[in-house]
C-alpha cells in the first residue's frame, strides 16, 4: 500500500515561505487551503495558512517583519520595537528568549527567514525542499503534502518501538524529505534556497538552591498561567493531580471564571476526587466544579474503529483519544475557548532519577543516600543499579545496543531509570523487515547522535521525555481544534522549563518529598489542605478493564491491516496478541505504539479520498 502524495488541509496549520518566485508554485498549492496569508516586504508570500484572528501578531519596520504566533505577552507595539531593531534574524535571540508564553516565532528580514518552535516541541517546526525551494510549517503532514512527499515506511517502522523515547528517531516525521527541527534551534531559511539550523538555546545550569529557584519557578508559572487568561471572561481546567491543581489556582486569581473537570476513576484508590473537594472547597469554587462519574469517562482503547483525527503523526494518544477528549467535549459544550492542563509537569517536576548517575562521581555523599532511596522505592535490584551506574559508554555506544537488541525481550519492569533512556524494543509481531529498517536507521544516526542538552544522563532523559510527552500534548490539540477549545500546557513554556531546570539537582530531585519544587512555589497559592498531596492516580485500571470491553476493536483493526499490508507486522502474531488477557503495564503498553500507526493509516487514507482532498 502506498500513499500517493496529496494534500488535506486541517483546522488550524501554517506554512512558512522563503522571499524567492521560486515558491510561486508551493504557495499557490497553499493557498488552495488557507485563509490567511502575510507577504515578505517585496510582496511574495510569507506566512500562509489558516490560524484565529487573535493567534498571531504582527510587527512590521521597513523591510523586517517578525510574526509571533500562538499563547504569550507579547503586543504589536512590542513585536514592531524588536522588527526595527532586527538588523539580521539572528538579532532576534533576545526576543526569543524573554518572551512568555507558548509560540512560534518568524521572521523575514531582508530576504532572509527565521523559523522557530518551542523548546518541549509543544511548537513544532517540520521542513524540507522541492529542488532550490525550502519551506518550513507547524505541521508534518502539511509540509509534506505542500512538497509531494510519499510515507517513508521506513520511518514509520520506527514508530512501532516500544516506549516512544528514542532520541533522535522519536518524533520523526514518517515522510520522505520532511524534517524536524530540534527545539533547541531556529531554521534559516535563504532566499536561494539554503537552510541551516541555528542554536539558540542551552540548558540552564542547576545552581539555585531550592527556596529561591521556587519562587522563580512561581513567578515563571503566574506569568504563564495569567496570560493565558488575561481578558477573558471563561475557562475550563482540569483538576487532578497537584499539577494541574497548581495551574487550577492560578487561574482562579484571575477575572475569568474558570470551570474545572475532575474524572473519577473506577480504581477505589484513586484519590483525585478527593483532593479536587477540598481544593475547590478551600477556594471558594465548589459551584464551578464538576466531578464526571468514572461510568462516563470512555475506557482505554474505545472507538478505535471511528477514529480520524487529523493528525501529522501516528499518536500514542490513540489508545486513549475517547477517554482523554471528553473533558474537552464538556469544555466546548461550556463555550469554553481555552482549556488548561497539567499535562508536562511529571517530567519537569519529579525529575529523573538519571540525574544521579553523574551525580554520583561529582557529589557521592548526596548521590548515594538518595540512590538508596530510589532503590527502595521502587523495589530496584541493586545489582542491576551497580551495573548501570558503571555503564560509561558515551551515547552513540548506547544507540548501536539498542539496534542490536532491537529483537530482545522486553526489560525487566523494575530496571533502574539511570540509563540514558529505558531500551526501546519491537514487539513481537514486528516483521523481520521492519526490524531491519528501524536497525538501519538507528545505526545511520550512531555515528553523530549527541545526548539532548549536551549534560548527562538525567538531563538527557528530562528533555526527551518532554519532547515525547509534549507530543501527546500537541496532538490532543489538533483533536480538539475542530470543536473550537484550545489546549493549553503552560508548564511546557520555555520560560517556565528554563526556571525548573535552573533548580540544583540536588533539591528538585528526590524519593524522599514528592515534587518538592512545586510543593514549594506553591506556598499561599496552593490551599494547605491540598498542596501537601504526595499521591498521584494512573489509569492502570482503565486500562485493563478497556482491553476487555473493547477487545473487539482490537481484534477488527487486524482485519485488512494497513501495516500487514506494508510489510511491517506478521497479522496473526498481533492478533493472537490482542486476543489473550493481559497486563496493563507490561504488556498491553506494547500494543500501543501499533494501534497508533494503523489508526493513523486508516484515517490518512479515509482523507485521502475524500472530496476535499487537494492533489
Amino acid at each position: 500500500m502506498g500513499l500517493s502524495p496529496s494534500l488535506t488541509f486541517p483546522p488550524l496549520w501554517f506554512a512558512v515561505l522563503p522571499d524567492s518566485d521560486a515558491a510561486t508554485e508551493i504557495a499557490a498549492r497553499a493557498r488552495a487551503g488557507a485563509t490567511q496569508e502575510i507577504p515578505h516586504s517585496s510582496g511574495r508570500p510569507w506566512l500562509v495558512g489558516r490560524w484565529p484572528q487573535d493567534f498571531l501578531t504582527l510587527g512590521v519596520a521597513g523591510e523586517s517583519r517578525v510574526a509571533v504566533l500562538g499563547e504569550h505577552a507579547a503586543t504589536s507595539t512590542q513585536i514592531e520595537k524588536a522588527a526595527a531593531a532586527a538588523y539580521s534574524p539572528e538579532a532576534l535571540n533576545a526576543l526569543a528568549s524573554r518572551l512568555t508564553g507558548s509560540f512560534h516565532l518568524t521572521a523575514s528580514i531582508s530576504g532572509d527567514v527565521r523559523v522557530q518552535g518551542s523548546v518541549t516541541g509543544l511548537r513544532r517546526i517540520y521542513h524540507g525542499r522541492s529542488g532550490p525551494v525550502a519551506i518550513a510549517g507547524d505541521r508534518a503532514d502539511v509540509v509534506a503534502g505542500l512538497l509531494e512527499r510519499e510515507l517513508d515506511e521506513k520511518r514509520l517502522a520506527a514508530h512501532l518501538l516500544t516506549l516512544g523515547l528514542l532520541h533522535p528517531l522519536s518524533g520523526r516525521p514518517v515522510w520522505h524529505g520532511v524534517e524536524d527541527l530540534p527545539g533547541t534551534h531556529w531554521l534559516k531559511l535563504t532566499a536561494d534556497g539554503r537552510t541551516r539550523p541555528v542554536r539558540w538555546w542551552t540548558p540552564p545550569q542547576p545552581d539555585l538552591p531550592l527556596r529561591e529557584g521556587a519562587e522563580r519557578f512561581r513567578d515563571a508559572l503566574t506569568a504563564a498561567v495569567e496570560l493565558r487568561t488575561r481578558g477573558r471572561r471563561l475557562l475550563t481546567a482540569d483538576l487532578g493531580g497537584l499539577d494541574s491543581t497548581a495551574v487550577y489556582c492560578l487561574a482562579v486569581r484571575g477575572d475569568a471564571r474558570v470551570v474545572s473537570y475532575t474524572a473519577a476513576t473506577h480504581d477505589a484508590l484513586g484519590d483525585d476526587v478527593h483532593w479536587a473537594r477540598r481544593t475547590v472547597g478551600a477556594l471558594g469554587q465548589s459551584e464551578n466544579h464538576h466531578v464526571v462519574p468514572a461510568e462516563r469517562i470512555p475506557l482505554t482503547f474505545d472507538g478505535l474503529a471511528e477514529l480520524d483525527d487529523h493528525l501529522d503523526a501516528p499518536s500514542l494518544m490513540s489508545v486513549d483519544r475517547n477517554r482523554r477528549m471528553s473533558l474537552l467535549h464538556l469544555a466546548a459544550e461550556q463555550g469554553s475557548p481555552l482549556h488548561l492542563t497539567g499535562l508536562g509537569g511529571d517530567e519537569l517536576l519529579a525529575g529523573a532519577a538519571a540525574r544521579l548517575h553523574g551525580m554520583v562521581t561529582t557529589h557521592p555523599r548526596t548521590a548515594v543516600p538518595l540512590l538508596r532511596g530510589y532503590t527502595a522505592k521502587y523495589g530496584w535490584s541493586r545489582r542491576r543499579v551497580l551495573r548501570q551506574l558503571l555503564d560509561r559508554r558515551p551515547y552513540r555506544s548506547w544507540l548501536r545496543q539498542v539496534a542490536a537488541d532491537l529483537r530482545a525481550p522486553q526489560q525487566h519492569p523494575l530496571e533502574p531509570l539511570l540509563a540514558w533512556s529505558t531500551a526501546p524494543r519491537l514487539p513481537p509481531w514486528a516483521t523481520g523487515d521492519a526490524a531491519e529498517a528501524v536497525r538501519e536507521l538507528i545505526n545511520a544516526e550512531a555515528d553523530s547522535a549527541e545526548p539532548l542538552g549536551g549534560g548527562g544522563h538525567g538531563l538527557h532523559r528530562e528533555l526527551v521525555t518532554m519532547r515525547l510527552v509534549s507530543q501527546f500534548a500537541r496532538h490532543i490539540g489538533q483533536m480538539a481544534a475542530p470543536l473550537g477549545v484550545a489546549c493549553a500546557a503552560p508548564y511546557y513554556d520555555d520560560r517556565v522549563v528554563e526556571a525548573a531546570l535552573a533548580v540544583d539537582d540536588r533539591e528538585r530531585i528526590t524519593p524522599y518529598r514528592y515534587k518538592p519544587l512545586i510543593v514549594e512555589a506553591m506556598r499561599g497559592v496552593v490551599p494547605e489542605e491540598s498542596r501537601s498531596r504526595a499521591t498521584k492516580a494512573n489509569a492502570t485500571l482503565e486500562e485493563e478493564a478497556g482491553l476487555r470491553e473493547h477487545r473487539d476493536q482490537l481484534l477488527a483493526l487486524c482485519e485488512q491491516s494497513r501495516l500487514g499490508e506494508l510489510g511491517l507486522v506478521d497479522v496473526p502474531t498481533l492478533r493472537e496478541w490482542a486476543g489473550r488477557p493481559l497486563a496493563a503495564e507490561s504488556e498491553s503498553e506494547l500494543l500501543h505504539p501499533t494501534v497508533a500507526c494503523e489508526v493513523w493509516l486508516r484515517s490518512h487514507e479515509s482523507r485521502r479520498t475524500s472530496p476535499s482532498t487537494v492533489t
